[in-house]
């Protein structure tokens, strides 16, 4: 069978799901994109990205569209709690010519953009919806019956459904599950002060804090609270709760924390990840991007991962002319020890981080991991 001949179900329209819908119609296959979410939105505030990250961006094609809407700069400074400068840190840049060594973008902004070319594919789409039942005991392919009582028969079943996984649950039943780390992330969504042409990270004190520019006029600052898991905080206390947190910090951050009130775009969620060996496949029903390998943000290559997840498996089934037997094992293979590579130093850096080590021990980790993130996929 060759790829043309192909039916591709895609179970989940977050970056993992688009990006392979987009590759996989390129290489000429059938897709349906299903998503639970009828509005198919997406929630959050900005995301870093580094240079493995936007060359992937590239090798799909949609670097253009996050240069016009996003950021593009190099380098880190690394900042005392009171915003006092410590260093200046060089991203590892890829040897491609034009790739930038780091960015920032609006999770909108990237949906928009990723949604757009999703839609010019081709792809069907189908929204509110997602899988009851995977059975592959009938034929080379799987039977699919949906949430809404429908029924398909398809190839291959990609599920890329993100941290709570329905086609994980379903295909392997003794995957992990998510873990809460340790730190609650909190996210603002500002205007970006005259200065901040990088990403500001204030090592140091009681927290993690940094702010990365994610257009011409904006940034998102986080923050990482070490605290038992806490319930939903109402809206109407973000601000206060957030404010109290940056006591004592200066500079970018202490500008910010000024300006917070009841209108600030505010999101504050828990870090959760685990890590998942291979196998990551089962018969023709396959796991990528979140719903395999979730990350903490420290490396900032979340992203990354799930469009390299893309890549990989496009090329892999061209090379095998079809074979989805022969693919999945070479797609994994390759996946796996650079998605590790992620998942564990993120983790590392988190529990560094709550320890209280020293700052160099968590810029030293990240460096390291970005080199090696740096070569080829």
């Amino acid at each position: 069978m060759s790829v043309t001949d192909l039916r591709i179900l895609i179970v989940g329209g977050g970056i993992a799901g688009m990006s392979s819908a987009i590759r996989l119609r390129a290489i000429g296959a059938s897709v349906d994109l299903i998503d639970l979410d009828p509005l198919w939105r997406v929630y959050g505030a900005g995301i870093t990205v580094t240079s493995p990250t936007l060359r992937a961006f590239d090798q799909l094609g949609i670097l253009r569209d996050f240069l016009e809407v996003g950021y593009a700069g190099d380098g880190i400074r690394i900042c005392a709690p009171d915003g006092s400068w410590v260093e200046d840190l060089t991203d590892p840049f890829d040897a491609q010519i034009g790739i930038p060594g780091s960015g920032g973008i609006m999770r909108p902004e990237l949906h928009r953009i990723l949604s757009e070319r999703v839609r010019a594919s081709g792809t069907t789409i189908r929204l509110g919806l997602t899988v009851e039942s995977l059975d592959q005991a009938v034929g080379d392919g799987v039977a699919v019956r949906f949430s809404d009582g429908t029924t398909g028969r398809y190839d291959l079943v990609v599920g890329a459904d993100g941290l709570y996984s329905t086609v994980r649950m379903l295909t392997f039943a003794d995957a992990p599950r998510p873990a809460y780390t340790g730190q609650m992330v909190w996210r603002l969504f500002a205007p970006r002060p005259a200065g901040v042409d990088r990403r500001h990270y204030y090592l140091g004190g009681p927290m993690k804090v940094g702010v990365c520019p994610v257009s011409d006029t904006h940034l998102y600052m986080f923050l990482l609270e070490k605290t038992p898991q806490h319930p939903i905080i109402p809206d109407a206390e973000l601000h206060g709760r957030l404010a109290a947190l940056m006591t004592g910090y200066g500079g970018v951050i202490g500008e910010l924390r000024d300006g917070l009130n009841r209108d600030s775009q505010i999101v504050v969620r828990p870090l959760e990840a685990f890590e998942m060996p291979p196998p990551w496949h089962s018969g023709r029903v396959v796991i990528i991007g979140d719903a395999v390998h979730p990350t903490t943000p420290q490396l900032a290559s979340g992203a990354g991962m799930a469009v390299e997840d893309a890549l990989v498996l496009s090329e892999e089934l061209t090379n095998a002319n079809g074979d989805i037997d022969a693919m999945l094992p070479r797609f994994v293979a390759r996946r796996w020890a650079r998605c590790r590579i992620v998942v564990e130093n993120s983790l590392e850096i988190g529990r560094r981080e709550q320890a209280g080590r020293p700052p160099s021990e968590q810029t030293d980790l990240v460096t390291q991991s970005l080199e090696k993130l740096a070569e080829p996929i």
